[in-house]
């Protein structure tokens, strides 16, 4: 679940950010999926910690 709602926020964020840049419709694409993959990234060390702690 931290994983796909960090792909989803950085989904959000990376289009936001392209937008606010004035970017084109592909530009903002392409923001939104690699912020995407940087917060799926981050939500996936984030599941793995919390594992590692709990056990």
């Amino acid at each position: 679940m931290i994983v796909l709602a960090g792909f989803v926020i950085g989904l959000i964020y990376g289009g936001l950010l392209a937008r606010k840049r004035k970017g084109k419709p592909l530009d903002i694409l392409q923001y939104a999926v690699i912020y995407g993959l940087i917060g799926a990234l981050t939500g996936l060390f984030a599941t793995i910690l919390t594992h590692r702690i709990l056990m």
